[in-house]
């Protein structure tokens, strides 16, 4: 194999493969990438057996077909700090050499043959979207995802397909983020109304994935796998197994609390009342009461903080304590400029929307 590249397309190419090499496998195989090289161009692979990628590079001469793996993390490297605005790959047998204007480096790699096969798109779609919309979801909910879970349906973000909506659902027991958005055209009608897992993995690599918002993004499911095309990138991955919670039976309609809040001085507001929040509690309190709103926290071992809001409320007072961190994972990728917060009773969750589009439910903690 032997073809020139334009730095740039090679390097933002690498920089997105690169992301779901495991840093420790038993298979070393694994910590490579595998590029081919033929006549409609060049194709850079990654899995982790779990998930799979494959960047189709089309800015690139092939001057000769062939196919080769070799450590992710040496290639990255390599041409990250490449001056060079065309970097040349050369391989032989079991070496690839890397030409600049001023540089040469050889590096070894595995039998391309031992690679595992990486899936590719092929048939009809089953589900399309824009790559702004889907991005937007995935930011909306993957922070709630959880991270460490013997339910492994924990572990992924719920897709509903209904109709021309696509919603996502994301919890972990304490706290549960939903976000809904129109798909570009309706969903086949076998996945419409089905509940598929995809790995919080597979959902933070679509959000990485570059391109203009209105990009069309085409998914087919087959079986237990789920294949993501955007422009030259094509992602596939496994779908969690398992049954996602019934979120909808906590999703609170009978609260009589609600506010309005500007979303950055909510977050400004709950990130200056966290910075004296105890070790123990990591908590922060929220008092509302009529025209006001009340960030505070206290730490017998450091001191107490508030921050006062002006907000327009007239019913009846509450105090609610929160996790800050909770707070500020949402208020932080919230678009809108106003978020309107939801309270019960002290004991029961908070509820925290963004227009019509983002529901948040988040469990109170006992200060």
């Amino acid at each position: 194999m032997k073809a020139k590249f334009n730095k740039a397309a090679l390097q933002e190419a690498l920089n997105l493969v690169t992301s779901i090499v495991p840093s420790r496998t038993p298979k070393p195989i694994l910590q490579g990438v595998h590029i081919t090289a033929d006549k409609n161009g060049v194709v850079i692979c990654a899995t982790d057996l779990e998930v799979g990628i494959s960047y189709n590079i089309s800015q690139v001469e092939v001057e000769r077909e062939g196919e080769a793996v070799v450590p992710a993390d040496k290639i990255a490297s390599i041409v990250r700090e490449s001056v060079d605005e065309v970097i040349e790959l050369d391989v032989a047998e079991a070496a690839m050499r890397i030409h600049g204007a001023d540089s040469n480096f050889t590096i070894y790699g595995h039998d391309p043959g031992q690679y595992p096969a990486v899936p590719s798109f092929d048939g009809e779609a089953d589900v399309e979207v824009e790559l702004g919309s889907l991005q937007e979801g995935v930011e909306l909910t993957v922070f709630a995802v959880a991270r460490e879970s013997t339910r492994y349906a924990l572990n992924g973000i719920l897709w509903e397909l209904k109709g021309k909506k696509l919603t996502l659902v994301a919890t972990d027991g304490r706290r549960l983020a939903r976000s809904t958005f129109a798909l570009s055209s309706s969903a086949d009608a076998k996945w419409s109304k089905q509940r598929i897992i995809v790995p919080a993995k597979t959902m933070s690599l679509l959000d990485r994935i570059g391109g203009e918002a209105t990009e069309k993004v085409t998914v087919r499911f087959v079986d237990n796998q789920v294949a993501v095309v955007v422009g030259p990138v094509v992602v596939s991955s496994k779908l969690v197994e398992g049954s996602f919670p019934k979120y909808e039976d906590i999703i609170p309609n009978d609260y009589d609390k609600k506010v309005t809040l500007g979303t950055d001085s909510a977050l400004s507001a709950v990130r200056r009342a966290a910075l004296l929040a105890s070790e123990e509690s990591k908590g922060i309190k929220l008092s509302l009461s009529k025209g006001a709103l009340a960030f505070s926290s206290r730490a017998p071992e450091t001191g107490d903080a508030q921050v006062d809001m002006s907000v327009d409320y007239s019913g009846k007072p509450i105090e609610i304590g929160f996790n800050p961190q909770f707070l500020i994972d949402a208020l932080r990728v919230v678009r809108t400029k106003e978020v309107e917060l939801h309270l019960g009773e002290a004991d029961r969750p908070g509820m925290i929307k963004a227009g019509t589009e983002f529901l948040y439910i988040i469990m109170p903690v006992n200060l």
